[in-house]
């Protein structure tokens, strides 16, 4: 379990809790979007989303990172691979297939908690394991072959504070831990 950033007060924080990607799979998404993302705003940091919260009180982190990290803990790896690049109006995503269901697991229970604890309302549609790779204002319609990364295990789940600016969303992890070893 590590704690890198801290957060004060009693202040509003914008949440969200997610996958952490492994440092070769994060190298290559870098260096594939400088390839073929030539349009739009690359990002730089790259997840898979399990929840997102939005505003809530810095007193809820606590448990909510308690929730987080009882699935986490309860959860071996399990293989995702990205399988097709998709535009939605605002960003451009590589889908992930989750071929053991270890991920959508995962997010279900953890999304399960949150529920409970009030501080979360799951989304209509279903939810879809990808990590966002660009933003833009305007659909760019890019069609780029695949990253070569191939299968690869999620490195651990964070709570991450999104702070909003000029240039984009800045995130910074305000806890992570790993996923239970077979």
């Amino acid at each position: 379990m590590t704690l890198p950033a801290t957060v004060e007060g009693d202040e509003q924080i914008r949440l969200f809790l997610a996958l952490e990607l492994p440092d070769d799979v994060v190298a290559e998404l870098v260096r594939w979007g400088k390839r073929h993302l030539g349009r739009g705003r690359a990002v730089e940091s790259f997840h898979v989303t399990l929840a997102f919260l939005g505003s809530q009180p810095r007193a809820a982190l606590e448990p909510i990172v308690a929730a987080l990290r009882r699935q986490v803990l309860s959860t071996g790896p399990f293989p995702l691979e990205p399988v097709r690049y998709q535009e939605t109006r605002s960003v451009g995503m590589l889908v992930l297939a989750d071929p053991s269901g270890g991920a959508t697991s995962l997010a279900e229970r953890v999304q399960g908690e949150l529920e409970d604890l009030g501080v979360y309302v799951r989304e209509r549609r279903r939810w879809l394991p990808h990590v966002t790779v660009v933003r833009f204002r305007e659909r760019p319609r890019l069609d780029p072959p695949l990253p070569g990364i191939g299968p690869f295990a999620p490195s651990g789940a964070a709570a991450l504070l999104s702070r909003l600016h000029p240039t984009g969303a800045q995130y910074e992890v305000l806890e992570s831990c790993s996923l239970k070893t077979s």
